[in-house]
């Protein structure tokens, strides 16, 4: 594997990291307030109703497929009906009168309200409102909490996983370097096993859609989103229960990669053919112009939905029929859900190495189109 000394390769790589964690909540308008009492009053009524199972399923379902700002292992309940809740906290990071920061464990899970520098802030679903030091949330016609929101920087569980598979990753295939700096070109250990994926990657999808001529300057970014998809996504299947490239930010922060990409690197040709189209009638050139600009959006835009709705369509089928084992409560329901669960689970390990590839490929034949050179096949008249 050659490393390459270009900086523009490094600010691709670090790019894929920090561009997706950019996304934060925006405070939001007051418009009519109810009291904190009257919504107290009216959660205290379905809290009373009990919830069946698949209720719960389904509700645990959610929360599995959202980020939080701790991670949550397991809870159990003790003989005191006293909830314990097994896992670690992570860092909270605001912006609001200066910079904020406290653990995630002062709000005991949305229970308390937290504190810091005079400032009071509530958990509530799943997001962090400012609130006074009773917690009192304030709601609009259609029962939308009204507190603002400030500007949230926080680390959070998927934030957590990036920067976790980032350092991972640094660690690798700098070590995988210098084994072959060491070992006159010959890789050693776990370089082995990965060694024959970069030149898969390399002469199978880079070389192939790209061109000799120009697919150096895209490996690093190539290889760098393939084995960050692919290490999220099997990260996915541990019992940590993270969902990174479940979540749409994620997965539009590294589209939007691919579209500068393109854009940025294209050629003169690539974007002649987009609005003047050599050969077409002048007419239709105005008509499709727009349509060529167009399709130049939507590409991104289909590796965003399609890596999103295949990863989060997957965990939720895996945990559904997990769900079914406590459901059946029969020896024959519950084993043929939990065989079920398992051969899924192995089909979802090719399906995050799937995922990735898909990405790479796509990403590759983007960048090939822009870098396609005129061929002079008009005949000499």
């Amino acid at each position: 594997m050659v490393i390459s000394k270009k900086p523009l390769h490094f600010i691709v790589a670090l790019l894929v990291s920090v561009l997706p964690l950019l996304t934060f909540a925006n405070s939001s308008d007051s418009t009519v307030v109810h009291t904190e009492a009257v919504h107290t009053e009216v959660e205290a009524q379905h809290s009373e109703e009990p919830k069946d199972l698949k209720t719960e399923i389904k509700e645990f379902i959610n929360h599995h497929l959202l980020d939080s700002y701790d991670f949550h292992l397991f809870s159990w309940e003790d003989d005191s009906k006293v909830e314990h809740h097994v896992g670690f906290p992570l860092p909270v990071i605001l912006v609001d009168n200066g910079v904020q920061f406290f653990m995630s464990s002062k709000f005991h899970h949305g229970e308390s309200v937290a504190e810091s520098n005079g400032n009071f802030y509530k958990l509530y679903h799943g997001k962090i409102y400012k609130t006074d030091a009773q917690g009192t949330i304030s709601y609009d016609a259609d029962h939308h909490a009204t507190n603002p929101k400030p500007l949230d920087f926080s680390i959070t569980k998927n934030v957590f996983m990036m920067f976790l598979v980032g350092v991972l990753m640094l660690w690798l295939f700098s070590s995988l370097a210098k084994s072959y700096a060491k070992n006159g070109g010959i890789a050693t250990g776990a370089g082995r096993f990965f060694e024959p994926i970069i030149l898969y990657i390399r002469d199978d999808i880079a070389i192939p859609n790209i061109g000799h001529k120009n697919y150096k300057k895209y490996m690093s970014y190539l290889l760098t989103i393939f084995f960050f998809i692919w290490f999220l996504n099997m990260f996915g299947l541990t019992p940590l229960g993270v969902n990174v490239t479940g979540n749409i930010a994620i997965t539009a922060g590294l589209a939007i990669l691919t579209y500068l990409i393109t854009t940025f690197t294209a050629n003169k040709n690539y974007w002649g053919h987009i609005f003047w189209m050599p050969g077409v009638p002048t007419p239709m050139k105005i008509i499709l112009a727009p349509i060529e600009l167009l399709g130049t959006i939507i590409k991104p835009f289909s590796l965003m939905i399609r890596l999103y709705a295949n990863i989060v369509a997957g965990h939720v089928v895996l945990m559904s029929i997990i769900g079914l084992m406590f459901i059946f409560k029969n020896w024959l329901g519950s084993s043929l859900s939990f065989f079920l669960a398992f051969a899924l689970s192995l089909l979802e390990i090719l399906v995050a190495a799937l995922q990735a590839y898909i990405f790479t490929m796509l990403s590759a034949l983007y960048f090939g189109a822009a870098n396609e050179e005129h061929h002079h096949e008009e005949g000499h008249h």
